[in-house]
């Protein structure tokens, strides 16, 4: 039995595009469709496009993870056969992008055993997060686990996993949905970090996209009436010493007070979009200068505004010289979802 991608029985959360509701196109990570059903059996029909690295799809059945591989022959259909001789009762499916936009998948649909049955859908919770982060709220190399606190192994994407980030983490252990607008080695502004080199792009030209990688053409912005978080995240600042680290060489020369005003400003619409949110600012256990910190906090202290925050870690700034791993991510996690708690139950009400 086929389960369109447009069927109202399927979950989906994330930033997403369903300009082609019959094929949504999947970009962000931690973006995902869930279904329930009944049967032994589940495929699922996807997509690839892909930028660099290896490619590769998370699935949870029934608590049980797993990683796909997916074909880099661009736009070519590709089955994947995610569970088979399943206990014939009730199941629970997640299929979701473990990666940034090294490269984005269309999905086509699920497949179930023709005497199977599809199940009224899983729920979404109510609370609502979003986060503007790099690397690490992408979950980047997070299941080398061995190589907690220390630098990265080679690798060519197979260790990335949204599930493990600190962003989903935390929107786990708070039941709420997320909204993770993450990219590896991305900075505030144009012309500074990693991504997309040699021209780089920054979350300035990123933050209001559904499709913002040059590699996959003409960008798509996103409407932001679609996803009101009670909470966002702004996790940037590390990046941002590419190809220099003016903040920790002058941080009262001109490149370090321009920097501020645009943090300054970037802040100011994202209050602008979401007049009622709770916005945390922060970086990460990711080694970096405290002078980036230390600026975040001066901006903050200019907007003067009671539901926006300055947010640091336990080990902030100097927990790893590598990508954060999973339990380094459940730690952060913990002490990011105790703060957010500590604001209140009434953050989480909507907006009027």
């Amino acid at each position: 039995m086929k389960i369109m991608a447009d069927d109202p029985r399927l979950v989906y959360c994330g930033r997403i595009d369903f300009e082609q509701k019959e094929a949504p196109e999947f970009v962000y990570p931690c973006s995902y469709v869930s279904v329930r059903f009944t049967g032994t059996s589940l495929t699922a029909v996807v997509s690839n496009r892909c930028n660099y690295w290896d490619n590769y799809l998370g699935v949870i059945i029934d608590g049980q993870e797993q990683k796909f591989l997916l074909s880099k022959t661009e736009n070519e259909k590709q089955t994947l056969v995610l569970g088979k001789d399943l206990l014939d009762t009730e199941h629970e499916a997640m299929l979701f992008k473990r990666q940034d936009s090294c490269h984005m998948f269309r999905f086509y649909g699920f497949e179930i055993d023709d005497t199977a049955e599809v199940l009224p859908p899983p729920k979404l919770p109510r609370r609502r997060i979003e986060v503007y982060g790099d690397s690490v709220s992408a979950g980047e190399v997070s299941e080398a686990v061995a190589y907690a606190g220390k630098c990265d192994p080679e690798h060519q994407g197979e260790f990335s996993n949204s599930y493990g980030s600190y962003a989903w983490i935390t929107a786990r252990r708070l039941n709420a949905c997320l909204h993770d607008i993450a990219q590896g080695g991305i900075a505030l502004m144009d012309g500074t970090g990693w991504f997309s080199d040699p021209d780089f792009i920054g979350m300035e030209s990123v933050y209001d996209k559904i499709q913002y990688n040059p590699a996959f053409g003409v960008s798509k912005t996103w409407d932001f009436s679609k996803f009101r978080p009670h909470v966002v995240i702004v996790a940037i600042g590390q990046n941002d010493s590419h190809p220099q680290d003016y903040m920790a060489e002058d941080f009262r020369g001109e490149k370090a007070c321009l920097w501020r005003e645009r943090y300054r400003r970037f802040i100011e619409k994202l209050r602008a979009i979401y007049p009622k949110a709770e916005i945390i600012l922060a970086t990460t256990i990711l080694q970096h200068h405290e002078n980036w910190d230390r600026s975040i906090e001066e901006v903050c202290g200019w907007l003067e505004d009671p539901k926006i925050h300055h947010f640091l870690y336990s080990k902030n700034g100097t927990g790893t010289p590598g990508h954060i791993r999973i339990p380094e991510a459940e730690q952060m996690a913990e002490e990011l979802s105790g703060y957010i708690e500590g604001l209140g139950a009434g953050i989480w009400e909507d907006e009027d």
